[in-house]
């Protein structure tokens, strides 16, 4: 018999985009791989890849106790019929459901915070009263035996072993979810006008309305550069930025919205520079990972997380965060020097390769598996034991 490894994600295309590749070696090394998902994409294609789909109703807005207690009774099913040996939380919404839902149950538990985004970076009302309630239901939740939590940067695990008293042996730092970087390779940076490329889902907390502002701004002084937008409104999230307002900026000029792509390589390609104005809550962005394999310079805020990738000077510039003015200088100075931007993109290559590919975040995720199953981990398999599965 395989152990079976459950996959729990509020959103399918987060699985798609940060997780693939961890599913695809667990299948590799012996694992039956079911996935909990909501299914925002094709069904089909998840089966295609040989793991099995569960349908989940789980939305990701943290502020809705119906949908959460129906995901819950929901979660609580399915791990009482699927008996699975290990389970994989992905995200904060899938964290605390799942947790809630496991109760009692001793199966190991790797418990993913891919970062905090609104719960820590913003400074309203609604989100204070958020981190209260959520802080004090982990300090049960995350305490119980035979789990991990996983984090992306040394400050959140910090704040993990301070605020929710996770003993630090306990809390894993990885990287994110790695960059392919046969994937995402150097390129020669296009011809023309240049291009300063946001890659984000579209959310106050990235510091969308500082790029727009600096955008503006940098246009008023005579630069001539296209300012763009990659990535698409999420009305799952307090943060979102609402469509009309992404319509309304491209339609005045000040921005060209490019909305979602499936080829983020592609997209890369297309810019001169990337820049992301994050206000904090990252874990280790994953876009930022993805241009510096590119070969891009990079702009972006001085917040765990996005300095864990960009080396001041080096690398690309950090900024200080909510600064439009700040924002605005930095852009005009790499716009006016390609050869930096050059020497920056092929720093940021360097760092991606040696220390943010996927191969290691998958190494060290199967050890994980492996040390929480104990003798009932899998041996992998050997090549040709299994039907390959097309990727």
């Amino acid at each position: 018999m395989r152990p079976k490894l459950l996959f729990v994600f509020a959103d399918d295309r987060f699985f798609w985009s940060h997780r693939l590749s961890v599913a695809r070696a667990a299948l590799r090394h012996g694992y039956e791989v079911v996935l909990a998902t909501g299914v925002y994409t094709s069904p089909e294609h998840i089966e295609a890849e040989g793991f099995r789909l569960i349908p989940l109703k789980l939305v990701r807005k943290l502020d809705s106790p119906f949908n959460n207690i129906r995901a819950v009774r929901q979660l609580r099913e399915i791990y009482r019929v699927e008996q699975p040996d290990i389970v994989h939380h992905v995200a904060l919404k899938a964290v605390l459901c799942g947790s809630i839902a496991r109760g009692r149950r001793t199966m190991p538990v790797l418990n993913a915070l891919t970062g905090l985004g609104y719960l820590v970076a913003s400074s309203s009302p609604k989100a204070g009263f958020l981190r209260f309630i959520i802080w004090n239901a982990f300090k049960v939740l995350l305490n119980r035996p035979n789990q991990r939590i996983l984090v992306e940067n040394h400050e959140d695990k910090q704040l993990v072993a301070g605020k929710i008293k996770v003993p630090p042996e306990n809390v894993i730092v990885t990287r994110g979810s790695g960059v392919d970087v046969n994937v995402f390779q150097a390129s020669p940076e296009p011809a023309g006008v240049p291009v300063v490329l946001l890659a984000s889902r579209m959310l106050w907390i990235k510091g969308i309305k500082e790029f727009v502002e600096a955008a503006q701004l940098l246009r008023s002084k005579g630069i001539q550069a296209r300012f763009a937008l990659a990535g698409d409104s999420d009305p799952n999230n307090p943060s979102c930025v609402p469509r009309q307002q992404l319509l309304d900026w491209q339609s005045s000029g000040a921005i060209e919205w490019w909305g979602h792509h499936q080829d983020m390589a592609a997209v890369f390609k297309q810019a001169n520079l990337v820049c992301l104005p994050s206000h904090g809550g990252e874990g280790v962005p994953k876009v930022l990972m993805e241009a510096a394999a590119s070969g891009r310079a990079i702009v972006t805020t001085n917040v765990p997380g996005c300095r864990d990738i960009v080396r001041d000077g080096v690398s690309g510039l950090l900024i200080e965060s909510r600064n439009v003015s700040t924002l605005a200088e930095a852009i005009e100075k790499l716009l006016r020097d390609p050869d930096q931007r050059a020497k920056m993109g092929a720093e940021g290559r360097n760092i991606a390769v040696a220390e943010f590919s996927d191969e290691a975040v998958i190494k060290q995720t199967l050890d994980l598996y492996a040390e929480l199953l104990g003798a009932s981990a899998p041996v992998p398999v050997a090549s040709g034991e299994r039907i390959p599965v097309e990727k």
